[in-house]
């Protein structure tokens, strides 16, 4: 359905943003200001305690439209993603993709129009290929918004988000930390979203640790350090975020096992002491237990994990949000 040329290549920051510099499209992190990140963060602080408040919806996208396409699945990403919309008080679609006539051969083009035609305001699109979000924003109707939730091996912005809202609910400032990203960095669509919004932030140090065969040639460009093995990568650090191991995505056999893998970059109890004593565990999810981290740590006090899927939700109300009232649509 998607082409070669339509990977998303050099993305202009002006792309994602009104004239004013207020957000329009959420693509990627990359190119944004950082006074605009910390907008998103303090945006989300307002949403997190709305749960436990009595008045448990910010009705700012009453009669806005949402519609979700997920060409391909994420129960939880979506979910998430529905309950952010609904919250705001906005009519939320999902699209199932596979039972669509996109799954007939109708074009990623075809597809938008006829969405369009259904008076939708936005998009939150996830797909296989990276450059589908982007290739939407560039073409769909002035009126609507794009939100990437996910595409390819490219970019996943909002789940970087909550995990940056995630670190400074824990650490408070960013200047000062140790940032560890282990694993599977080369498949992973959250580790390069990651680094921008890390770097964007002003961040201490980040670190990349992972075997040769999972990290990108020429990353070191993006402001980390490499670290090949895991002890010393995850040594004196404050933040730990470990990474999924990208199985669908790999084209060849660049690990010779997961019990190999788990034996080397596995994040165990032992291995976790040698990072601050207050460090943090972090996981983009879904994880899988015995491969990128021991069950103790995944369920141990020093992981955030469940926490992060719920400021996932208070994120994305966040970006939402200002998305819409760039369009006019919320205070």
């Amino acid at each position: 359905m998607l082409h070669a040329h339509l990977s998303p290549g050099p993305l202009p920051s002006r792309m994602q943003l009104t004239k004013d510099g207020k957000l329009k499209h959420f693509l990627t992190i990359e190119g944004l200001p950082p006074l605009l990140l910390e907008e998103i963060l303090d945006r989300a602080e307002q949403f997190v305690t709305l749960p436990n408040k009595q008045q448990k919806k910010a009705p700012l996208l009453r009669g806005k439209t949402v519609m979700n396409l997920f060409f391909e699945n994420s129960t939880r990403t979506r979910v998430t993603f529905e309950i952010a919309a609904q919250r705001l008080g906005a009519d939320v679609t999902n699209l199932d993709i596979r039972t669509s006539s996109a799954s007939k051969g109708e074009t990623l083009l075809d597809t938008v129009r006829n969405l369009e035609a259904m008076n939708a305001d936005m998009f939150v699109v996830r797909h296989e290929h990276a450059g589908a979000a982007h290739f939407i924003a560039r073409y769909c109707a002035p009126h609507i918004s794009v939100l990437n939730a996910g595409d390819g091996r490219h970019s996943h912005p909002t789940q970087a988000m909550l995990d940056m809202f995630t670190i400074r609910q824990k650490k408070g400032s960013f200047q000062p930390l140790k940032v560890a990203i282990v694993g599977d960095v080369l498949h992973s669509r959250v580790a390069r979203s990651q680094i921008h919004a890390l770097t964007t932030l002003a961040t201490g140090e980040v670190r990349v640790v992972a075997p040769k065969t999972l990290v990108p040639a020429g990353i070191e460009k993006m402001g980390v350090n490499v670290f090949h093995h895991m002890e010393e990568g995850i040594e004196d650090v404050d933040v730990v975020i470990m990474l999924r191991l990208q199985r669908e995505r790999m084209q060849t056999a660049l690990l010779p096992s997961e019990r190999e893998f788990f034996k080397l970059y596995g994040l165990t109890e032992e291995r976790l002491q040698l990072a601050k004593p207050d460090a943090i565990v972090m996981h983009p999810g879904p994880i899988n237990r015995g491969v990128e981290i021991d069950s103790r740590v995944a369920d141990g006090m020093q992981s955030v994990i469940l926490e992060q899927v719920t400021n996932g939700i208070a994120v994305r109300m966040a970006v939402m949000s200002m998305i819409m009232g760039s369009q006019g649509g919320a205070a």
